[in-house]
């Protein structure tokens, strides 16, 4: 069973995925989009915190540093 911040960080990072995944979806930018996913999906696969908090930073980054 998950504490409740990781929880807490899978809730967030599921959100800041949906409005990425909105966004490139009507922006028509890729990276966008596949951010979005990658936020969405990450929380299920990841159990630390740590490695979860850094992920996710990482994912809601790559949009603003890749041009696609």
């Amino acid at each position: 069973m998950p504490s409740a911040s990781t929880l807490f960080v899978g809730i967030l990072a599921g959100v800041i995925g949906l409005s990425y995944f909105i966004y490139g979806k009507r922006q028509e930018r890729i990276g966008f989009l596949a951010a979005g996913v990658g936020l969405c999906v990450y929380p299920y696969l990841v159990s630390g915190l740590t490695l979860q908090i850094l992920i996710g930073l990482g994912l809601a980054a790559v949009p603003f540093l890749v041009d696609i």
